[in-house]
Formats: structure tokens, C-alpha cells, sequence
């Protein structure tokens, strides 16, 4: 990992030497998020991000982008099963907020649409799991929710590959699609063997100053 901090470094720094063009932008949209791995009963949860950004433009084909991204992320958990006079729900809400700098290569295909791929680190600002948890049986109810931090069974660093695409309608205004992979072992929960990872699919609209 150090040495792809390291590459992205000497990246960044080469690509603004080279530069023929700098822009500065805004984006913002929809995350849809997941964690894989060793997990059971995982679904989809919905977040937003929100960041800037640099566009480094080398060539007519090409540019190198730099982004620095809040991300909200994390994993739903829904689990149920009923019987006679016995019924269980269990749901989770994991939401994680990152602080993530994409480090991105673009490929002008055609005069508006664009390729993009590259790597990304990511750092934890903050993580809770909103539980609710009902069980009833013989007509007698028990449930529980709240709020729990869970900050400290996560790593502080993740690293991921983004990939992705997008169309300039106008030399301002763009929107983009993107999925991160994640490659990095997100659990750090004491006891825990688990291997999990983010997954985060991003639609965009951004704004070039």
C-alpha cells in the first residue's frame, strides 16, 4: 500500500508538471453502497457524497483528476423469520463516513465522453450501527433500537480501485457514473477473523469553475 501511495504521489505531481489546462470543480450525488465478503443478509444502503476537485488536462485525450470526497457508505442488515406465535426482526444500519481521495486518470473517447479509472484511499471521520431488533412470542412483544459507535471495529484506512464513465454537456457541467472496489480488509472488530469490503456505486452531477 505504501508504494501506491507513493506512485499516486509522484502522479499527481507529474501530471501538474505536464499540465496543458487546470480547472477546479464541485461534485456531488448518490452513493449506493455495500459490504462483501463474510457477511450474511447484507443489503444496499443509500448515501451521498459531496467534494472538489482538479482537472488536470494533458493532452486533448487525456486529463488526471484528483478528487478529495465526503462519502457517506456503509451496509444494511435485515434479517427476519417467523413460526406459531413466534415472529423475529433483526435490521442494522452500518453508515460510515470517509473522507476519500480518488486519484483518477480520464480518456476523452469522443469530444464529450469521458473513461475514468484509478485508485482511491479512503480515511474512517466517523461510524454507527442503528439497530432494530423485535421478537414476539405468544402475543408478548420485546424490542430494542439504538444507536451504537462503531468506529473502533473498522480500520482507519481503506484502499479501493474506482472505475467508471461520464458526459460533458457543456465545458462546465458533467455527469458521471463510477463503482469502487474495495480492496482492502475493512474489519477491525476485536476477535473477529471477518473479511469485509466496501463496494460504492456513484451517480454525479458536477460543476467546472
Amino acid at each position: 500500500m505504501k508504494k501506491m501511495i507513493f506512485s499516486a504521489l509522484a502522479l499527481v505531481v507529474f501530471g501538474v508538471s505536464q499540465a496543458q489546462e487546470i480547472k477546479y470543480g464541485a461534485k456531488a450525488g448518490l452513493n449506493i453502497s455495500n459490504v462483501s465478503g463474510d457477511i450474511e443478509n447484507n443489503k444496499p444502503l443509500i448515501g451521498a457524497h459531496l467534494g472538489a476537485f482538479v482537472e488536470v488536462k494533458l493532452t486533448d485525450k487525456f486529463a488526471f483528476q484528483p478528487e478529495l470526497l465526503f462519502s457517506m457508505q456503509g451496509v444494511k442488515i435485515d434479517y427476519s423469520e417467523s413460526a406459531v406465535d413466534y415472529s423475529y426482526s433483526y435490521k442494522e444500519d452500518n453508515k460510515i463516513n470517509y473522507l476519500n481521495v480518488p486519484l483518477m486518470a480520464k480518456y476523452f473517447a469522443t469530444e464529450k465522453l469521458f473513461l475514468e479509472a484509478g485508485p482511491q484511499i479512503g480515511f474512517v471521520l466517523s461510524a454507527k450501527s442503528d439497530i432494530e431488533e423485535t421478537e414476539t412470542f405468544m402475543g408478548i412483544t420485546d424490542s430494542f433500537s439504538g444507536d451504537v459507535d462503531i468506529k473502533d471495529n473498522l480500520k482507519s484506512v481503506d484502499f479501493g480501485l474506482n472505475f467508471g464513465l461520464g458526459y460533458e454537456f457543456t465545458s462546465q457541467i458533467f455527469a458521471s457514473a463510477r463503482y469502487n472496489v474495495g480492496l482492502t480488509n475493512i474489519n477491525n472488530a476485536s476477535g473477529s477473523s471477518a473479511d469485509l469490503k466496501n463496494g460504492v456505486v456513484q451517480f454525479s452531477f458536477g460543476y467546472k469553475f
